[in-house]
Parts: structure tokens; C-alpha cells; sequence
């Protein structure tokens, strides 16, 4: 590997899956507050994401709703609202 390419902040970061709880270690720059031992006992910067390759359909093969803002919820009060303002008015 080429000698000074990488920025000086380039280390190794755990990368935490909230939607499978799977753990990565990975080199990166990201800036990150909290630290975590991995297997080796080493303790090491942790970030944490809500997709990665072990929870995303596409890697998976599984069709799941990944909703961590209550999107999906909000849509469905909306639709089951206008679906009965829909039949108030035909009646």
C-alpha cells in the first residue's frame, strides 16, 4: 500500500446495524464519540447505521419496510382518513 494516501484521521470503526444488530470493522474516516471492545479486545470507535449489507433487501433477499421515522404509519392514518371522508360523502 501506498505510504501517505490515506487521511490522517483513518483507522479502524465498528460499524453497528440497528436493523440486524450485525457488527463490522472497518477502516474509516467517520468522526464518531463512542468507543466499543470488539472481539479481539481491542476497544475501537463505534458509529451506528440503520442499513448495511446484512439488513438491506437487495443483500438479503427479504422484502422488509425499514421505517425509523414512522413514515409507513403516518400514510396509513392519511389513506384510512380520506378513505372515510370518501364514504361519508357518497351516503
Amino acid at each position: 500500500m501506498k505510504a501517505d494516501i490515506h487521511p490522517k484521521n483513518y483507522r479502524p470503526v465498528i460499524f453497528h446495524d440497528n436493523s440486524s444488530d450485525e457488527r463490522f470493522l472497518i477502516g474509516s474516516t467517520i468522526e464518531t464519540t463512542k468507543t466499543e471492545k470488539w472481539t479481539d479486545g481491542v476497544e475501537y470507535p463505534i458509529a451506528f447505521v440503520d442499513v448495511s449489507s446484512a439488513s438491506h433487501p437487495f443483500f438479503t433477499g427479504q422484502e422488509k419496510v425499514m421505517d425509523t421515522a414512522g413514515r409507513v404509519e403516518r400514510f396509513k392514518a392519511r389513506a384510512k382518513k380520506a378513505s372515510s371522508v370518501k364514504t361519508k360523502k357518497s351516503v
